[in-house]
């Protein structure tokens, strides 16, 4: 009996450690390494709201599909040291690639195309190739740009970023760009002003206004500090004072894009029909052959220039349906410095509402 309960004991008790040898753990000896993982080696392989790239002649390539290999948790160190220091996710992302340490989960559509081509935008990367085209060789493509996707993923972060620090708070006193310019909001219960909903209202001229972003120039005149006031009570809901606050822009809006229109149309030899107020998120204006115009009315957080820039370039659509060498200059004939004004468009967001 004896002999038969040391045979159980030895089939499940792991055999001893052997002498002189420390268990792992112990002090001054180094805890077993995890289990390695093999790496899979990465092939080499041969811009609107968003910035663009186009890959020609895409062709099925050989090279496998990117794999996303999960870090090995050693005991006792923070996870999130284990995981990649940098990962952009598409709201769509239906695919993910490995772009050198950064993990990029994109959205991939078929489209009837011959050429592999990327748009990176506020949402991140979105992808669009040929049904006949491999993913492996859309992984391919994508490792083959990976240093220009990064960096305009990374400076559509940074940019999402200045927008939230941005974002109005809707309440008395609440401060947005107009025209360029700080605008007040000001709460006037008792409607004292004429106008139809609220009424521009100019101080006396003070010291110049710091907009966010934007430095003073030295020796600029004191500009008028201008408020809107708003006929709401002090108990009104930052719903109710962002709602007036926005019906009183697109009004202001319709009248300074008619008079820009009116004022562009004739220098550019066109005839516009009818205008239309957009409130698209990632696009300023659109043009249509019938003469008609689209303006998005966010546009009126920007200095004059700027929304010239926008009319012109829209009205310079009704003579020049593209964006060729031809429709540039026909913008250039009007707003001469225009590559600068559509930087500073791109560049600086508007505010988030």
């Amino acid at each position: 009996m004896q002999r038969l309960v040391q045979l159980a004991l030895d089939l499940f008790d792991p055999p001893p450690a052997a002498a002189g040898a420390a268990a792992p753990g112990a002090p001054g000896v180094p805890p077993a390494s995890p289990p390695s993982v093999p790496k899979v080696p990465l092939p080499r392989q041969g811009r609107a709201g968003g910035a663009t790239e186009n890959i020609a002649d895409a062709a099925p390539a050989v090279a496998p599909p990117a794999v996303r290999t999960p870090p090995v948790h050693t005991p006792g160190v923070p996870l999130p040291s284990l995981l990649s220091p940098a990962e952009f996710r598409h709201p769509q992302a239906n695919r993910e690639v490995l772009l050198g340490d950064a993990v990029v989960g994109y959205a991939l559509a078929r489209a009837r195309r011959r050429t592999i081509g990327f748009t990176v935008g506020a949402d991140g990367l979105a992808v669009r190739a040929p049904s006949w085209v491999t993913l492996s060789a859309v992984d391919a493509a994508l490792r083959e740009k990976a240093d220009w996707i990064l960096r305009k993923l990374s400076e559509a972060r940074e940019r999402q970023q200045r927008m939230e620090g941005g974002r109005i708070v809707w309440a008395h006193g609440a401060v947005l760009p107009y025209l360029g310019e700080p605008l007040t909001v000001v709460l006037d219960p008792s409607h004292g002003f004429t106008g139809k909903g609220g009424a521009l209202v100019s101080a006396a001229p003070s010291s110049p206004p710091q907009v966010p972003g934007a430095a003073a120039p030295e020796g600029a005149a004191p500009a008028e500090a201008r408020s809107l006031h708003i006929g709401l009570p002090h108990s009104a809901s930052p719903a109710q004072i962002r709602d007036a606050v926005q019906a009183w822009l697109m009004r202001d809006a319709r009248r300074h894009f008619t008079a820009r229109l009116d004022h562009f149309a004739p220098l550019l030899g066109v005839r516009w029909a009818s205008l239309r107020l957009s409130s698209a998120q990632t696009r300023w204006g659109s043009a249509k052959a019938d003469g008609s115009i689209r303006l998005n009315w966010r546009l009126l957080h920007y200095r004059p220039a700027i929304i010239d820039y926008v009319v012109a370039h829209e009205l310079a659509h009704l003579r020049v349906m593209d964006h060729s060498p031809r429709f540039w200059d026909t913008v250039a004939t009007v707003v001469p410095d225009y590559a600068q004004l559509r930087s500073h468009l791109r560049e600086e967001p508007a505010p988030l509402w």
